[in-house]
């Protein structure tokens, strides 16, 4: 905890020397909202030194942050970044064209897509299209012939949310 500041102006002084591409991948992990009840000063901390490189950084440098949870985030952060893209969670005709997509070297049975439709609802694209691989995977492994409508369903619902509880 007390070196992540520490940590991160290391990599601030090497995006200062090397030009690239930087990713700060699950960035609500650094960049959470200051106010919140269950606060530890520690974090506040962090953040605050966060913004600050973030605000200083004069290089010619890409920054990207990627979150899965936004509603997390401090609202000064998104505040630092030139550009906001949100990807919303993929409408029933787009989970299905990403499962059409990745099983498309593979042959499919008769697919009940009412039935896809409801065990895709609030997975993300990734997700989805794990799952579609998953499914192709399993059929395989079994001998099977075509991917069904179960064994799709099943590699679903096993990266919903809701199976974790």
């Amino acid at each position: 905890m007390g070196e992540t500041a520490a940590k991160l102006r290391l990599v601030f002084d090497a995006l200062a020397e090397t030009r690239g591409l930087y990713l700060f991948d699950e960035v609500d992990a650094l960049g959470g909202e200051r106010a919140r009840s269950n606060d530890v000063g520690e974090i506040r901390r962090v953040l605050n030194s966060f913004l600050q490189f973030l605000e200083q950084e004069p290089s010619d440098s890409i920054l990207v942050a990627a979150t899965n949870h936004p509603q997390l985030l401090d609202e000064a952060v998104f505040r630092r970044f030139d550009s906001v893209i949100q990807y919303p969670l993929p409408t029933p005709e787009l989970a299905r064209a990403v499962i059409r997509s990745r099983l498309a070297t593979v042959k499919l049975g008769r697919i009940s897509w009412p039935r896809i439709d409801d065990a895709a609802a609030g997975l993300s694209h990734a997700e989805v299209t794990l799952s579609a691989e998953q499914a192709a995977k399993d059929a395989i492994l079994a001998g099977k012939e075509r991917v069904e409508t179960d064994t799709l369903v099943a590699a679903l619902r096993e990266r919903h949310p809701r199976s974790a509880s």
